[in-house]
This record gives structure tokens, C-alpha cells and sequence, in this order.
């Protein structure tokens, strides 16, 4: 697929996220000579056509205050995975939620999900009180706290960046 100059520009300048901003599109075509409704027209084209696969957002929750998370594992029977995972990542607190193979016999799990809280308590308060659903009530478990924090960010596509880099800073 031909990929337009202004579209790379555009891709180019959202990899490492959108500003925090009342008018992020605004923004983000000041910076690349665009108005905000031509970036948004753009953003909707390029999702349209599939030159952009995916929008999304990366919750940067240290920065909102939420400093302790955890995964939580799921072995949740496989005819009710994917209602009970849609409905699980409806939940307050939960910011992630996704299936992934079993890897018997050591791994029974098949459903995963991130619940951030502003401290270890709060997490295990909204586990618990996850865990006491009807929905998943008396489904097995397992609570993985994180011990480091990783980088986060989003999509890479490969479009060089004014320092003729693949967008990574």
C-alpha cells in the first residue's frame, strides 16, 4: 500500500504519543504543517484504509499516581473466555485484558489481566472484590505483582523520523 508523504509525517509524529493537551490534533499539526481538522481527517483515513492498524493508549499510570500493579491470571473455562474477557475488561481498576494459550501442565492460566492501584492494598482490595463476582467466583487464580516497571509505548511503523531513525528516540 502506497503511503502518502503527509501520512508519514503524521504517523511519524504520533508514535511517541500525543501531547497531553486539550487540542491534541492541533498540536500535532502545528508541529507538521497540518490544521487540526486535516490531522484528523487524516488519523480517520489512514484507519479506514489500514495504514494505520490500530489507535490506542498507553496508560502511563505512575504518572497518574497509581504506583503498584499486578497481573492477574485467569484459568477461565474455554467456552467462557472471551464473554468473561470482554466483561473483565469493562471493570474499574482493570487497564488490560487478554487471552493466551494454556502451557500445560505448568501453566493453566488462559486469561490475563493488569489491575493498577495507588498502592499494593488497593490492588489486592479490587482483586478481591473481582474474585467475589458472580462472574468470577470460584474461577482459580493467580495475583503476579510487578517488581520493576518497564517502557511502555505504542506501535512502531517504520518510518523514518527527522533524524532518519525508525521513530526511536
Amino acid at each position: 500500500m502506497a503511503v502518502s508523504e503527509q501520512l508519514r509525517r503524521l504517523v511519524t509524529a504520533m508514535q511517541a504519543g500525543l501531547p497531553f493537551t486539550p487540542r491534541p490534533y492541533r498540536a500535532i499539526g502545528n508541529r507538521i504543517g497540518m490544521s487540526e481538522a486535516e490531522t484528523i481527517r487524516r488519523v480517520r483515513d489512514g484507519l479506514r484504509e489500514g495504514a494505520i492498524k490500530r489507535f490506542g493508549v498507553v496508560v502511563r499510570h505512575h504518572e497518574l499516581g497509581f504506583r503498584d500493579n499486578a497481573m492477574v491470571v485467569w484459568d477461565v473455562p474455554d467456552a467462557r473466555v472471551d464473554a468473561l474477557g470482554d466483561w473483565l475488561g469493562n471493570q474499574t481498576g482493570v487497564t488490560l485484558c487478554y487471552r493466551r494459550p494454556r502451557q500445560p501442565p505448568h501453566w493453566p492460566y488462559n486469561l490475563f489481566c493488569m489491575i493498577h492501584g495507588r498502592n499494593r492494598d488497593d490492588v489486592r482490595e479490587r482483586i478481591q472484590a473481582l474474585s467475589e463476582t458472580d462472574e468470577l467466583a470460584g474461577i482459580p487464580h493467580a495475583v503476579l505483582f510487578s517488581r520493576r516497571r518497564f517502557k511502555q509505548r505504542g506501535a512502531r511503523y517504520g518510518f523514518d523520523d527527522a533524524r532518519g531513525r525508525n521513530g526511536d528516540a
